[in-house]
């Protein structure tokens, strides 16, 4: 008689127990993919989109952190010098002829928010600018817990943030100031922020040919940056520091190029010096 072999009825339950292993070993595998890794670790950590983007402009959280001071800039800053203003939707339609009048020649505009939010004033404000003969340029407030600096940059570019050689546009200028949602720093590390950075600028200098402005406060950048140094060399500075002076510069700059000054000036409350001549701005302009 043939032997019976030891085992064998439990063959069905072995060739189960393989098939999940087979099963589970794939599993892994696949969430060891750096795609599929790399997506979920992104889905987490992205903050929902802005609630109140209308609230949020150039200097709005620097006021609101570090205070303001009312007034014009001493005459001495005036000499070598261009005034300007920056704008956003809670201003609603501006009065560009009065501007003008007043001595106003450039002006900055809010134009997006993240990936979800367009100014609903931007084309009046962007456009009523140029017409009364100022140059201007868009700006994008980041939130860089919501979604890469590829896909802020893409989308301002999108909306009104891109550059044309027309001597009227200024390039396009990155608003990095404190997150009026939560975290100071956006609940990154300062090498997480200075990488979404470079990751914005880089992604608007392959769609536009220009190198962007940075507008970002001295006590932020320190405090989230860690003083990094490696923008000072390409990216014009726009500090917002509301008093008789400028006072020390972010870690990498040796001077400004654009003062924002005052939060409660005339009309507009934002006001700017443009750190030189009306040929200096012009130059900005032209690239």
């Amino acid at each position: 008689m043939p032997a019976s072999r030891s085992g064998s009825p439990h063959r069905p339950a072995r060739s189960l127990a393989t098939a999940a292993g087979i099963l589970l070993a794939t599993l892994s595998l696949l969430l060891g993919l750096p795609g599929a890794a790399g997506a979920a670790a992104a889905s987490a950590r992205h903050a929902p989109e802005p609630t109140h983007p209308g609230q949020d402009w150039a200097g709005s959280q620097i006021a609101a952190h570090e205070g303001t001071a009312p007034g014009a800039p001493p005459t001495a800053a005036l000499t070598a010098s261009v005034e300007g203003v920056d704008v956003s939707g809670h201003q609603g339609n501006v009065d560009w002829q009065s501007l003008w009048n007043s001595g106003v020649r450039f002006a900055y505009v809010k134009a997006t928010e993240s990936t979800s939010y367009t100014n609903p004033y931007f084309a009046q404000q962007y456009n009523g600018s140029y017409n009364v003969g100022m140059i201007r340029g868009a700006y994008h407030f980041a939130t860089p817990d919501t979604s890469s600096g590829a896909a802020q940059a893409t989308y301002f570019v999108n909306h009104g943030g891109g550059w044309s050689r027309d001597g009227k546009t200024l390039p396009g200028a990155l608003d990095m100031e404190y997150n009026p949602y939560g975290a100071t720093c956006y609940g990154l590390s300062a090498t997480g922020l200075v990488n979404w950075m470079k990751d914005w600028f880089a992604t608007y200098r392959a769609r536009t040919g220009r190198d962007a402005v940075l507008y970002t406060s001295t006590s932020w950048w320190s405090q989230c940056t860690g003083n990094y140094t490696g923008f000072g060399s390409v990216n014009p500075l726009w500090v917002p520091r509301y008093g008789s002076s400028v006072g020390e510069l972010p870690a990498g700059w040796g001077f400004h190029t654009i003062w924002q000054y005052t939060s409660t000036g005339p009309a507009v409350g934002d006001h700017n010096l443009f750190n030189g001549a009306q040929d200096r701005l012009q130059a900005l302009a032209n690239g």
